[in-house]
């Protein structure tokens, strides 16, 4: 028998009275009542366990009531002890093995529509075989095709490793915090308070901080799909028409059904449209592989190493072409069998291994084709007037087009549940707004704006940094793709994972253990800092250098 001692509870006494009989209801009060004021630890190294509690009144005067399993089987209950009056002493007998197993997350999850193991991986190749892989040759142009091989290939690395950092984290936060999931700001809070006592204080900003990079990255990729959309469609048109229409008309023409796709409220029901997307995805990219070997491959006149600016660029592309860590966490959480997300053999490390093999492939060949004269979006290198490559331009038009709502679907999910749907409580018309919610964002992902003139104030050429990033040019397409990706995907791909690695395991590991983690962190922690500052002041500078010019 352990006697818990110093850990008394005091259980407003007015509620009892001398010569009560035990009763289950009164048993169990005391044991919650135990659970709540016990510390954490002791609680979970005792319980479940046999707990007695004793109210002296009078001198020489006991009850004792009993709570677990030896009273339960009727096997005799400890002895109980005379105390101090008006105060409860629980005497504890130590848990016995197997009596309680450690908390499964998984085993917790309650998700209405379950995505398979292959719905998963289809949802995450298609989250990242997006617009970025089109301007991988020329990222490929400004790094040079040795470093971009090279590059790719550890950028995509640590991606990989990234991610894991950031799955691995959770699961291990869930398990401690007793709560089937947690989505990526949720997970950065906690590890917070986890950590060191230096960084507590930030955790009640740092979530908010998370929701604001996400935001700027998943809307802003909603803001490239729909401007290629529209683009790629008005270059279609305009051939066939011999016309010059305002994309801008396009843009409205594709609005409605744009919404009616975010209308959709389920990933589960956003499968299909990713598999049909996919399978045209696949057939495009075939049909620019066969335009690029058309003709024989050069290695004349094509750099090997870049200049430092151009890397810059190169690494935003990359990333902003890599990462899907927006969908991450919750296309683990919907998953039916989630264990198969990590592990050598998961979801994830097939879906990156397939993923920046395309791209080295894509960026790799297309810059040897193509050249200096590689453009943003490779599609505009392919020739206009022959039917396959007018198709080739529909058809990811069309892919891009119908998982929109896949890329929305993390803009929404934080707008309406961390934010809006918070403030509205249990209002009957909650599904209404929801869905006003949903229109909303996808209207300002089709917001066009007028873009940057050297005329204007810097102050004003800032702002309008700001709105330009809702309606994309695609001939500078990847200006604002490695904008994109330098400024947010450092943060969200790369600094936050490290960091919630070291707050998450930072009093649980010693030694040298602790040492290695810290290191390795504190390096992949410069890697996103130099990579954000430098990779969003070069596109800055570069977009406003390349818009200075329009008026």
């Amino acid at each position: 028998m352990a006697i818990l001692k110093h850990c008394s509870v005091e259980i407003f006494m007015n509620r009892f009275y001398a010569g009560f009989s035990p009763d289950p209801d009164l048993a169990n009060f005391v044991e919650a009542s135990f659970i709540l004021s016990a510390h954490a630890n002791i609680a979970t190294k005792y319980l479940p366990c046999t707990v007695s509690f004793t109210m002296t009144v009078d001198k020489g005067h006991t009850n004792t009531a009993f709570v677990g399993d030896e009273a339960i089987n009727g096997k005799k209950p400890p002895q109980a002890k005379t105390i101090d009056p008006n105060m409860y002493t629980l005497e504890i007998q130590e848990k016995k093995p197997g009596l309680e197993t450690e908390y499964d997350p998984y085993q917790h999850r309650h998700v209405e529509h379950p995505t398979t193991n292959n719905e998963t991986l289809i949802h995450l190749l298609k989250g990242s075989l997006g617009t970025g892989i089109l301007a991988m040759p020329n990222a490929f142009h400004h790094a040079g095709w040795t470093v971009g091989v090279v590059g790719t290939l550890l950028i995509g690395l640590l991606c990989t490793y990234c991610i894991h950092l950031l799955i691995k984290a959770e699961h291990e936060l869930c398990k401690r915090k007793r709560v089937p999931s947690l989505n990526y700001p949720a997970v950065t809070q906690t590890a917070l308070l986890e950590g060191p006592d230096a960084l507590k204080p930030l955790s009640k900003v740092i979530i908010h901080i998370v929701n604001v990079f996400l935001l700027i990255y998943q809307l802003g990729t909603c803001c490239v799909y729909v401007v290629f959309v529209s683009s790629n469609i008005k270059a279609i048109a305009d051939y066939y028409t011999e016309t010059d229409t305002d994309v801008r008309l396009y843009m409205l023409i594709i609005l409605l059904p744009l919404i009616l796709i975010n209308w959709v409220r389920n990933l589960k029901f956003l499968a299909p449209f990713s598999t049909i997307a996919n399978f045209v995805t696949l057939v495009s990219f075939g049909i620019i592989l066969y335009y690029i070997f058309r003709e024989p491959i050069s290695f004349e006149d094509r750099d090997k190493v870049g200049t430092m600016s151009g890397f810059a660029l190169f690494f935003g592309t990359v990333l902003f072409a890599l990462e899907a860590i927006g969908v991450i966490l919750p296309l683990e959480n919907e998953m039916k069998t989630p264990k198969k997300f990590g592990g050598n053999f998961g979801v994830l490390n097939k879906a990156m291994i397939l993923i920046v093999t395309l791209y080295v492939g894509m960026g790799f060949f297309g810059y040897l084709n193509y050249g200096s004269a590689i453009k943003g979006s490779i599609t505009l290198n392919l020739p206009e007037g022959e039917i396959l490559a007018q198709c080739v331009k529909g058809m990811l038009a069309f892919a891009i087009y119908i998982t929109h709502g896949l890329a929305c679907y993390v803009a929404i999910d934080i707008t309406w549940n961390d934010y809006l749907k918070k403030n509205l409580g249990d209002s009957p018309r909650s599904v209404f707004y929801e869905y006003i919610a949903r229109t909303v964002l996808v209207l300002i992902t089709c917001t066009y704006k007028d873009l940057f003139s050297t005329k204007r104030s810097y102050s004003s050429n800032a702002f309008r940094l700001i709105t330009v990033l809702l309606a994309v040019a695609i001939p500078n397409l990847e200006l604002f793709i490695s904008l994109f990706g330098a400024l947010c995907l450092s943060a969200l791909g790369i600094a936050f994972p490290a960091l919630i690695q070291t707050c998450t395991y930072w009093h649980h590991r010693q030694g040298m253990a602790k040492v290695w983690m810290v290191t390795k962190n504190s390096i992949i922690g410069v890697i996103a800092i130099l990579g954000l500052v430098i990779g969003t002041s070069t596109s800055m500078i570069e977009i406003i250098h390349t818009f200075g010019h329009d008026d």
